[in-house]
């Protein structure tokens, strides 16, 4: 939101200095993004008087000046069509800095006549587009000043971060309240000036009537009809103000609408009455209709917008932009001039679903004031009167306002219990009447019956009113106060589950993945490949059309990370998130989920290495180390084969602690690949961090001693005969299950298919370590341990003993 400092002394009666007032709005929570003073910019450019123009003695369409710049004349070369004899303009010495065009002045010589300076149009100023010639001044003008302080264009320009909730700072009144409230100034009423908003009295009935359709789109609709104007340039005060902020002036019709949108953020919009036909109709769109808007864009419609029809087609779209068929135009002598409210989330969805941004959307979309509908209808037409003359008819208006007067309870006490900050009843009271509120009653307990203003449809509990106590009273004089400490013994600040997710995120980055921040949303057709279905995750108001559900899975959006990265000549990518999965809108239907991809090669190319692409195996070795800094039993988990469908079938699994599923991994799906337009391989996983049992509670908190065995371990490798189906994992489960006592670990090293193995089987290779804690294992009790091994490995998968 962009205002300048006159236009806020338009409605705040204030001495206050630009840096208090910067100061002050970000205080307010306005937090001030700039200031841009052209006074700066335009330091070097100067009120100048052509004493003689001269044909140039080479050229036909170049004038030779001289010109008197109040300290010196100088010879410039011009080939503007309007440089004279007798002229004022803009001129800009050697070295200036030209902003339209820019370059900065060098003395140079034209077609042979040596030239010192400019003189300047408005484009070269960035002032406007023209440049049909030299700005030309009044014969009163100053010769030798400052052309900024004389065309009052060192007006700084404040731009400030508007929040979403506050809606009533979209308008340059919203702003100068708040000030006005923190003690910057008095508010003006609108009543003074170019801010009379006192009703006018029409002098004929309105011949265009208005008719509404959508009442759920549209609940009320004002509208007059104002005839004779005479539609021309807009006064120069208006002129600047709208070009100081980034809006070229069209005309004075559309400039009005323009400047009390951005004054009181109120939307209105003019008709050339001449081009309606029958009357105005707000409708829902009809499927296939089409609106070739202001903008010069032709967009086809649905049934899902609002429209402002006559009897023949769509005029408008209802909220964002108008149409170019029924737009005013130089011609214009009888416009109709509306105003209305329109359903925010339905302005929201069809801006974004048409890819319209326009500061009519930018306010409606966030909620203006219902109760100012008639009152900028009544500001524009004395305007349009005043500007364009004419005749205005009676108000036409349609629908009702939206109810939206409500109360608020606020007991005083609340200020300091919620916000730490004891002020007195009276001061409370200030601030909120200041902001617009109205005192209804106090209550012998000396509660506060506040009523909220129709602007501010953020406010909703006695919280909110506490907020905006504190807020104008200033964030800054809250005490720092130190939280109670009810022991001297020092606690955890984090709980057990806390810290496993830390444990589980520096494991992962310690293998060498880099921590990603993603959103948790994403496009709704990306979400179905990934397992969503549940409607309640779509969102109302995405900020993004493509980001319009929140997130079965983290994995998307990491793999779509790994492509762009891929695209920028960084094939072999490894990331993480911790992050939230969501599988319905519950509360207990969000998971929070370690998350990972590895994409390209598992080993950097080099000579003394072969190397290979990532595979489900790598996956799997970040899952387990998640799991084991975490806290998980991983020596206790099975392995499965059944992981979701967006992993390759034979090239994935899943880990689980009885029914429960720890974890999934595995090699990404080759279509989803193909779908994400991502190149493979890519391997993930996905590490459920909610469903991690916590530890028994023992007596004391002290870790268990180490036990360290003095005798040397034993390894003993076997080589078993198995189907092809049999699993690894059930060979080492048999193996290690033999005696839990003295068996330590077993690991396969060897798998093998061919020549010497029968059909449909292979034969697996086992490292078994044997750990005696009590004595050295004799050659006896080390063949028993094997032959117990062999046969719990046999009676587990049906298979031999490898000869």
């Amino acid at each position: 939101m962009k205002f300048t400092l006159s236009w806020l002394k338009d409605h705040l009666d204030t001495e206050a200095t630009l840096d208090q007032i910067t100061d002050k709005l970000t205080a307010l929570g306005l937090e001030v993004e700039g200031v841009q003073d052209r006074s700066k910019e335009l330091a070097p450019f100067r009120v100048a008087h052509v004493v003689s123009a001269e044909k140039h003695p080479d050229a036909d369409k170049l004038r030779v000046l001289v010109v008197d710049t109040g300290t010196e004349k100088l010879q410039v070369v011009c080939g503007a069509p309007n440089a004279r004899a007798g002229l004022k303009g803009v001129f800009a010495a050697e070295g200036a800095y030209i902003p339209g065009s820019d370059i900065t002045l060098k003395k140079g010589v034209i077609r042979g006549v040596e030239s010192n300076g400019m003189m300047c149009s408005k484009r070269e100023l960035k002032l406007s587009d023209e440049h049909d010639g030299i700005i030309e001044l009044p014969e009163d003008a100053p010769v030798g000043a400052s052309f900024a302080d004389y065309a009052g264009l060192n007006d700084p320009v404040i731009d400030i971060n508007l929040t979403p909730d506050r809606a009533d700072c979209a308008g340059v009144r919203g702003i100068a309240r708040d000030l006005a409230a923190a003690g910057l100034g008095r508010l003006k009423p609108l009543t003074e000036g170019r801010l009379n908003a006192t009703p006018v009295a029409g002098s004929f009935p309105s011949p265009l009537g208005v008719t509404i359709e959508a009442l759920d789109g549209c609940p009320m609709y004002v509208g007059r009809t104002i005839r004779g104007v005479k539609n021309g340039p807009s006064p120069q005060w208006m002129q600047d103000k709208l070009l100081a902020i980034g809006l070229r002036p069209i005309s004075a019709l559309v400039d009005i609408t323009n400047y009390i949108t951005f004054d009181v953020a109120r939307p209105l919009h003019a008709f050339d009455a001449d081009k309606v036909q029958g009357g105005i109709v707000v409708r829902m769109a009809r499927e296939g209709e089409s609106l070739k808007a202001l903008n010069g864009k032709e967009y086809t419609l649905d049934p899902s917008m609002v429209v402002i029809a006559d009897h023949a087609r769509a005029e408008a779209l209802g909220g964002i932009i108008g149409g170019e068929e029924s737009g005013c135009t130089e011609t214009t002598t009888t416009l109709f001039l509306e105003a209305a409210i329109f359903d925010t989330v339905r302005v929201a969805q069809a801006g974004r679903r048409l890819g319209v941004e326009s500061d009519a959307r930018y306010r409606l979309e966030r909620g203006v004031d219902p109760a100012a509908v008639v009152e900028g209808v009544e500001r524009a037409t004395r305007l349009i009167l005043e500007i364009c003359g004419g005749e205005a008819s009676d108000l036409v208006i349609a629908g009702a306002e939206p109810a939206w007067k409500r109360a608020l309870t606020l007991r005083p006490g609340r200020v300091k219990s919620l916000g730490g900050v004891d002020l007195p009843h009276d001061r409370q009271v200030r601030i909120l009447t200041d902001l617009g509120f109205t005192i209804e009653g106090e209550e012998d307990d000396g509660s506060l019956r506040v009523g909220v203003p129709s602007w501010r449809a953020d406010v909703h509990g006695e919280a909110d009113l506490v907020e905006e106590v504190l807020r104008v009273n200033g964030f800054d004089a809250i005490p720092a106060t130190p939280l109670p400490r009810d022991t001297v013994l020092t606690r955890p600040a984090l709980t057990l589950k806390q810290r496993r997710v830390a444990a589980a995120r520096r494991a992962l980055a310690a293998r060498g993945l880099s921590e990603a921040v993603t959103w948790s949303f994403l496009a709704s057709a990306t979400a179905a490949l990934f397992g969503a279905s549940h409607e309640g995750l779509r969102l109302v108001n995405p900020i993004s059309s493509d980001l319009d559900v929140m997130r079965p899975s983290v994995l998307p959006n990491l793999i779509q990370a790994a492509g762009r990265n891929a695209d920028r000549g960084y094939p072999d990518v490894r990331l993480f998130e911790v992050g939230a999965a969501f599988r319905t809108p519950a509360p207990d239907g969000q998971d929070s989920v370690a998350a990972g991809i590895r994409a390209g090669a598992a080993v950097p190319r080099h000579w003394s290495e072969k190397t290979r692409p990532v595979d489900v195996f790598d996956a799997k070795a970040d899952a387990l180390a998640a799991l084991e800094a975490a806290g998980a039993p991983t020596a206790n988990l099975q392995v499965t084969t059944d992981a979701p469908g967006w992993y390759h079938p034979g090239r994935s699994g899943v880990l689980r602690l009885g029914p429960t599923v720890m974890a999934r991994f595995g090699e990404i799906h080759p279509s989803i690949l193909d779908t994400l337009g991502v190149k493979g391989p890519l391997a993930g996983f996905e590490v459920m961090l909610d469903t991690i049992p916590l530890p028994k509670k023992k007596t004391g908190t002290a870790k268990p001693m180490v036990q360290l065995s003095a005798f040397q371990p034993i390894e003993r490798d076997f080589a078993f005969l198995v189907g092809q189906g049999v699993e690894a994992d059930k060979i080492l489960r048999a193996a290690k299950g033999a005696d839990k006592a003295l068996i330590k670990d077993a690991t396969v090293f060897d798998v093998y298919q061919g020549a010497g193995v029968g059909e449909g089987q292979k034969s697996v290779a086992v490292s078994v370590t044997y750990q005696p804690t009590t004595a050295t294992l004799t050659d006896e009790a080390i063949e028993a341990i094997g032959q117990k091994i062999v046969a719990a490995v046999i009676k587990a998968t049906g298979g031999s003993l490898r000869g």
